[in-house]
């Protein structure tokens, strides 16, 4: 029993709400504060959101995490074959939201809502993608949210570090 309540705990859910929104939702054993910290703080954040199975680096991880801020995310181990992923943070709530676009896509690009729910010292996350159009969703495919699950066990253990438990 106590298995299948860990398994259904540490479970990353993927669904396309609609024609232009996909939801992933996950619980962390840790308090609000600490997942956002973990979303917030570069230092940390560098440390869990590239999937080790695709074997990425993330060269570069500038972040202001604050209403208005901007952040820039540069991906590859060849400088010549760099990914870069940019926008700015269009709503920060510490330990509740943040929002912010991607416009590394240009007009295609989503804006992406994380917010941060905390019950009896857990927290349960929930990241929206709103694509401008359906075309747009499409275009982009859901490869991105369906690595989150690999990429929020990554979480899990810099929370288990960080966590007061």
């Amino acid at each position: 029993m106590v298995a299948r309540e860990e398994s259904e705990f540490h479970r990353t859910t993927v669904q396309k709400k609609s024609d232009r929104e996909v939801v992933v939702t996950r619980t962390f054993d840790a308090p609000a504060r600490l997942v956002f910290e973990a979303w917030s703080r570069p230092e940390l954040f560098k440390k869990w959101w590239a999937p080790r199975s695709m074997g990425m680096t993330l060269r570069s991880c500038d972040m202001d995490v604050r209403t208005g801020g901007k952040y820039r995310l540069v991906f590859g181990d060849d400088p010549e074959k760099a990914m870069a992923f940019f926008g700015k943070y269009l709503d920060v709530v510490p330990d509740k939201r943040i929002v912010w676009t991607n416009e590394e896509s240009g007009d295609a690009g989503s804006v992406t809502t994380v917010t941060f729910e905390e019950r009896d010292g857990k927290t349960l996350l929930v990241l929206s993608e709103l694509y401008p159009t359906k075309e747009a969703l499409d275009e982009a495919g859901t490869g991105a949210q369906e690595m989150l699950g690999e990429t929020f066990g990554q979480l899990d253990e810099l929370l288990a570090g960080l966590s007061p438990h």
